[in-house]
């Protein structure tokens, strides 16, 4: 484990190599699932302000349900989550040739809103844990994403490096810099 100011990094951070491949898992991670994608309170306001931009690249079911019930769920802990599509997957998630993506994302992409995607979905596999004072950042093994080990290995990609921009976007730049020096690599 690493310890980094208010953060307990696990050790799998630096030494399990992972690259997603969409061309293998499909995007599973969007329809997998008992729940919807974990949210923050402060991701619930741009989704509701911007969603007219986001639902061009939403399926009609998707759109169906956030109209119905709103563009956020609990899961059975109480906490914030995505809705799903038919106990299914994200309404959020559009597919491409099969291929699930995420609509925030291709909207954010083509420049019509300045959210990317939650940060849950953004740091997936990892998942954060808060604890009394700090937050336990750990490796969520599911698999559905052996092909994005698979590819890892291939470009000796670890899975810190990997995440490198969701990181920074969670913890900032001198954070994931002392990640980077504690990880020896």
């Amino acid at each position: 484990m690493i310890i980094i100011d208010k953060t307990l990094v696990s050790d799998e951070l630096k030494e399990v190599c992972f690259c997603c491949d969409l061309e293998k898992c499909k995007g599973a991670c969007c329809v997998e699932g008992d729940a919807g994608a974990p949210l923050e309170e402060e991701e619930i306001s741009p989704l509701e302000d911007d969603l007219h931009l986001i639902e061009p690249y939403m399926t009609e079911e998707g759109i169906r349900v956030v109209r119905e019930s709103g563009v956020f769920d609990y899961d059975e802990h109480g906490h914030f989550v995505t809705p799903l599509v038919n106990d299914r997957e994200c309404a959020f998630a559009n597919f491409d040739n099969g291929i699930a993506y995420c609509a925030i994302e291709k909207a954010y992409e083509e420049k019509k809103i300045g959210f990317r995607k939650p940060l849950s979905c953004h740091l997936y596999p990892l998942r954060i844990s808060k604890l009394i004072g700090h937050d336990a950042v750990n490796y969520h093994k599911w698999d559905i994403c052996k092909p994005a080990l698979e590819k890892g290995r291939q470009l000796h990609l670890r899975l810190g490096d990997f995440l490198k921009e969701a990181l920074i976007r969670k913890y900032g730049p001198e954070w994931f810099d002392k990640f980077k020096s504690l990880s020896n690599h």
